[in-house]
C-alpha cells in the first residue's frame, strides 16, 4: 500500500468511524496469515497500542453470511494474536443490511461496524488516482489493481463507465 493510499484510507477510517487511535502503518502479511478456510480480511492496519483495524469496503448485500464471515476472521485474528481486533465496513449506497444490529457472544476482543455512504467510494478510489496523475505523480501496481477491479466492484449498470475511466487512465487520455 503506497502512502497516499494509506492516507486516504486512515483518513477515511477516522472520519467515517470516529476512530480516535493512532493508525500506524498497515500490518504486515505475515502477521495477518489466518487458518486457511477462514476470510483473510481487507486492508488491516496496526494501531500505536498494538490494535488491529480491518477496513474494508461492503460491496455485496450484508446478510448472516456475511456478519458470520467477519466474526470468524475477527476471532481468528484475536486468538493468534490478543489484541483487540476492529472491523470496519464502509457500504456503497446500494448495499442492503438485512441483519439487525446485536451483540455478539465471543470469548474474542472485537466490534464490527457498518457505515452506509451516499457518497460512492468506488468513485473517490477514481477521483484519488486521477489526483495523482493530475499532480503529477505517478500510479503504482496498487493503484492500477484497484483501477482494474472497479468494474467488477460497482453495479453492473456502471461497469462501462469504469471500464471506459480505466482505458482512458491507462492510455493517458482522461479529464
Amino acid at each position: 500500500m503506497n502512502k497516499n493510499e494509506f492516507d486516504f484510507k486512515t483518513r477515511l477510517i477516522k472520519e467515517t468511524f470516529r476512530e480516535d487511535r493512532k493508525i500506524i502503518c498497515p500490518t504486515p502479511e505475515h502477521i495477518t496469515r489466518l487458518d486457511d478456510d477462514v476470510y483473510p480480511g481487507g486492508d488491516i492496519f496496526t494501531t500505536e497500542n498494538g490494535e488491529f483495524i480491518d477496513f474494508e469496503l461492503q460491496l455485496e448485500d450484508f446478510d448472516e453470511a456475511e456478519l458470520t464471515k467477519y466474526i470468524e476472521f475477527a476471532e481468528n485474528l484475536y486468538e493468534k494474536h490478543h489484541k483487540h481486533v476492529s472491523v470496519y465496513l464502509l457500504c456503497t449506497k446500494n448495499v442492503n443490511v438485512t441483519v439487525k444490529e446485536c451483540r455478539i457472544f465471543s470469548d474474542s476482543d472485537f466490534t464490527i461496524k457498518l457505515a452506509c455512504s451516499q457518497e460512492d467510494p468506488l468513485e473517490m478510489i477514481l477521483s484519488s488516482i486521477k489526483k495523482k496523475i493530475r499532480n503529477g505523480e505517478f500510479i503504482d501496481e496498487e493503484d492500477l489493481h484497484l483501477l482494474e477491479k472497479l468494474p467488477v466492484w460497482c453495479d453492473k449498470k456502471d461497469r462501462n463507465y469504469y471500464r471506459m475511466e480505466y482505458f482512458k487512465i491507462i492510455n493517458g487520455h482522461f479529464s
